[in-house]
């Protein structure tokens, strides 16, 4: 705002438009598990990358142990997101050569549009 200009009474500032006042968006999840060996494992992920629904992976031991969280934004273009995630690749690269059975738990949007 110009500091000559008097503000509007009838305009909020934007201290007073709080996030209730905006609708949340309609998301379902669905989620999806993958049991493979540890040698599959860094093939599946990337796989799973490139897809533009996965919301979010997990990959567990054969106890069920959560071994690492991968969170993605759907949506975002291949070339960042590959950048973005080289350390978890060689992370999950780690892993899957040193755990033989894994369990990828993959979380998918659903966008509801009605």
């Amino acid at each position: 705002m110009n500091p000559n200009e008097t503000p509007d009474p009838n305009f909020p500032e934007k201290a007073d438009i709080e996030a209730k006042d905006v609708p949340p968006a309609q998301v379902e999840y669905h989620v999806e598990e993958f049991k493979i060996s540890g040698d599959e494992l860094l093939a599946k992920i990337r796989e799973l990358i490139e897809e533009a629904n996965v919301r979010r992976i997990l990959i567990k031991n054969a106890e069920g142990q959560t071994l690492i969280e991968i969170p993605l934004g759907v949506g975002v273009a291949a070339g960042v997101l590959g950048a973005a995630l080289f350390p978890v690749l060689a992370a999950v690269g780690a892993i899957g050569a040193l755990v033989a059975k894994l369990t990828i738990v993959v979380e998918r949007t659903l966008r509801d549009d009605s």
